[in-house]
């Protein structure tokens, strides 16, 4: 099995002078689900090299056993620093693809054509993908074969709008991944605040928040192995 992780390489939070970039635990979780399940992993990001981690993700109140075990954890450190550039992946080379979020994201992810055509080339090959939290709102220019967007029709969650009022981030963000669905025609559901929500639909596996993560991935691993 062989995944790969796509990362923000966005470090800035809109105009506030904060930091951004990826949450900790929504690579961290998934990266040990794919790991102990003997799985070959390569980290992408669009920069490439060492993407930015969102300082806040490894504040005391938001660290997890897989954050823990990731810090500590010298060959995963070794590989986050050398994320391979996003334009130089193919998904040929690939079961799968796994987004974590943050805010990042939001900025450059949703924008990328790289991206895009990413995803794009893992559902024509029938390939699953999974995204959680913010980055659902990487799919929001990505297309079906036929030119309609990807997630129209489809079952989908994401961070939710109760949410990022609760991090008072609604102004800040470029825009709100629960809107952003909607609009493309997406059938979106959320679970309470803050509690693991993944919905799937055929290939696309979305998980609402950080906490949704470690199911996101059991989910990616159990749709690849009934694949096989």
């Amino acid at each position: 099995m062989k995944v790969l992780m796509v990362l923000t390489s966005h470090d800035q939070l809109g105009n506030t002078g904060r930091k951004t970039g990826f949450w900790l635990e929504e690579l961290a979780a998934p990266y040990y689900i794919f790991k102990d399940a003997g799985a070959q992993i390569v980290l992408a990001s669009p920069k490439g090299g060492q993407p930015p981690l969102d300082p806040k993700s490894n504040e005391p109140d938001f660290q997890t056993d897989a954050t823990r075990r990731f810090e500590a954890d010298a060959e995963a450190k070794k590989v986050l620093a050398n994320t391979v550039r996003l334009a130089d992946v193919s998904a040929d080379d690939f079961d799968t693809v796994f987004y974590p979020g943050g805010h990042g994201p939001l900025w450059d992810l949703a924008e990328s054509k790289d991206s895009s055509d990413l995803i794009e080339r893992f559902i024509a090959a029938n390939k699953p993908i999974a995204l959680v939290c913010h980055a659902p709102g990487a799919l929001r220019h990505v297309k079906t074969a036929e030119g309609r967007p990807l997630v129209e029709g489809k079952k989908v969650t994401g961070f939710a709008n109760t949410e990022e009022a609760a991090v008072g981030l609604t102004e800040i963000v470029p825009f709100l991944v629960e809107d952003e669905l909607k609009a493309k025609g997406g059938i979106y559901s959320s679970g309470p605040d803050w509690s693991s929500y993944v919905v799937q639909d055929g290939l696309l596996i979305t998980g609402q928040n950080p906490g949704s993560s470690t199911a996101a991935a059991q989910r990616l691993v159990e749709e690849l192995g009934a694949s096989k």
